[in-house]
């Protein structure tokens, strides 16, 4: 993150702080705090594992297969997979976002990675099997998966049409390993 994002951040927390002074005083600010805390060292131990297991993958697989699969020049095939592959990913952003920074590092492509997500966040094969299903219905589930089953891969061409439109220039750089 650089220094003015993390400025940006600090100075809403700020004025969101005031904020919660003014309306329920000291009290309200201390909740706040506590409430921070709490969330906090439950997240912190998730997200060290999920890092851990992004770093192991990225030494099992081959930096080679990431970008033959979902790199920059795979097209709709890459697309395609990455689409499925986001689907597949397991658990919330604590687990699946270390992977999906893990696969940009190695070479996946933007449209790919567009694709990654939107699955990731449409899918999400193990919210089917663990919630929908038992909880909604086979039929609810079908219906949903049928009329959303585009999305991915729509967004990633989407995604590549912009990059195309905007030039070359305006395509991300991955953050640095």
């Amino acid at each position: 993150m650089t220094v003015a994002i993390v400025a940006l951040l600090w100075g809403i927390v700020v004025v969101l702080g005031g904020a919660a002074v003014r309306k329920g005083g000291v009290p309200a600010l201390r909740g706040a705090g506590d409430f921070a805390l709490k969330t906090g060292l439950s997240i912190v131990p998730r997200l060290v594992f999920a890092l851990l297991a992004a770093s192991f993958l990225s030494k099992l697989i081959p930096a080679e297969w990431i970008v033959s699969a979902i790199g920059r020049d795979s097209g709709t095939t890459g697309i395609l997979i990455a689409s499925v592959a986001g689907g597949l990913l397991p658990g919330g952003p604590m687990s699946s976002f270390p992977i999906a920074v893990f696969l940009w590092q190695f070479g996946a492509g933007v449209p790919q990675m567009v694709a990654l997500l939107v699955g990731w966040s449409v899918f999400a094969f193990h919210r089917v099997i663990a919630y929908e299903l038992p909880l909604l219905g086979w039929r609810f589930a079908a219906i949903r998966l049928l009329s959303t089953f585009m999305m991915p891969p729509l967004a990633g061409l989407i995604a590549a049409g912009l990059l195309a439109w905007l030039g070359e220039g305006a395509a991300p750089l991955p953050p640095a390993q």
